[in-house]
């Protein structure tokens, strides 16, 4: 059995200020070369790691192009949403996004919490399951990651959109380390959400880790710049399992497509974000910067029950739909 996956496309219509091509057209070929590599290698499924869309309501023309690329793909394309894909950080408003269109239109097939498919292939057995990102998937909670095999399998894949890392990061940011779910019974763990991806393919423990890294590159910052955009081919047999990451042919320079003269000042804004979280932090005030994490951490602080944090991220997400609607009208 052989599988493509691929993670972090951020399909969208305008290309971002460190982007010196078209974005759009870029990443039409680098999705038309993943096609021949799917023809060429034989693979028999394909997995998306989330982020498929930068933004959950995305304009239809750019999802009919997109669509029209997908249904060329030879295999079943199974996938889950990332950040950008919901609204709120909230997984429940699927059915309302672009990403749950094309889940709805038969051109995905999106994977459910708790849902254990079997992929078989020359008496070959393998159960996938996914995760899609929440905002507190990564709140020192490991429970997204770690899953059951079942007995009458040969292996299990679990596919998240979460940071997870072999390192940690600087202070201020959630994530979730490797060491802390080494429980997990999944054989593979397949990640997507940071973009930079992991330096090779990790095997701890008997069990594989792979992120190649988002197919797109977003910002002009120094390891962007040397990073070539990846996928990652899995060749699953009973006797054991063999992965490798394939650069692709398509994916030029980062000089070639990344403003270089915009990296000494945006390394420098990272920096001096660092610096800012950390300082905050040492004050004992607040860690978080998105509306979520707020208001975990203001919840946490008046003991406040998970029933009314969940209606109060839910009433976000909600407006966050009303006022993307409200844009679009008034463009």
């Amino acid at each position: 059995m052989k599988i493509l996956f691929l993670t972090d496309t951020h399909i969208r219509g305008t290309s971002p200020i460190n982007r010196k091509d078209d974005f759009l057209a870029t990443l039409e070929k680098k999705l038309s070369e993943v096609m021949e590599i799917i023809k060429n290698e034989k693979v028999d499924y394909c997995l998306h790691g989330g982020d498929m869309f930068d933004r959950p309501d995305i304009a239809p023309s750019i999802v009919r192009e997109i669509g029209i690329i997908l249904r060329k793909c030879p295999v079943p394309i199974y996938a889950i949403a990332g950040n950008h894909d919901i609204y709120g950080y909230n997984p429940t408003t699927l059915p309302r996004t672009m990403l749950g269109l094309l889940d709805g239109f038969g051109a995905i097939r999106l994977l459910e919490i708790g849902e254990k498919i079997i992929l078989e292939k020359d008496g070959v057995r393998v159960q996938l399951t996914g995760q899609h990102f929440s905002y507190n998937l990564d709140q020192q909670n490991p429970e997204g990651y770690v899953i059951e095999k079942r007995a009458d399998v040969h292996y299990a894949i679990h596919l998240v959109h979460g940071l997870l890392l072999e390192k940690p990061l600087f202070p201020g940011v959630a994530y979730t380390l490797i060491e802390n779910i080494l429980q997990t019974e999944a054989d593979i763990t397949l990640v997507g959400h940071y973009h930079r991806g992991f330096a090779k393919v990790l095997q701890i423990e008997g069990k594989y880790f792979v992120n190649p890294g988002s197919l797109m590159r977003l910002e002009a910052s120094t390891g962007e710049m040397k990073r070539i955009p990846q996928v990652a081919l899995l060749e699953i047999q009973k006797e054991g399992i063999r992965i490798k990451l394939q650069k692709l042919k398509t994916a030029l320079l980062g000089n070639e497509v990344l403003d270089a003269t915009k990296l000494l000042s945006q390394e420098y804004k990272e920096k001096k974000m660092a610096d800012f979280i950390q300082g905050i932090k040492e004050v004992g005030q607040f860690k978080a910067f998105n509306v979520q994490e707020i208001i975990e951490m203001v919840a946490d602080k008046a003991g406040i029950q998970q029933e009314i944090r969940k209606e109060a991220l839910e009433r976000i997400a909600k407006a966050q739909e009303i006022m993307a609607v409200n844009g679009k009208i008034m463009r």
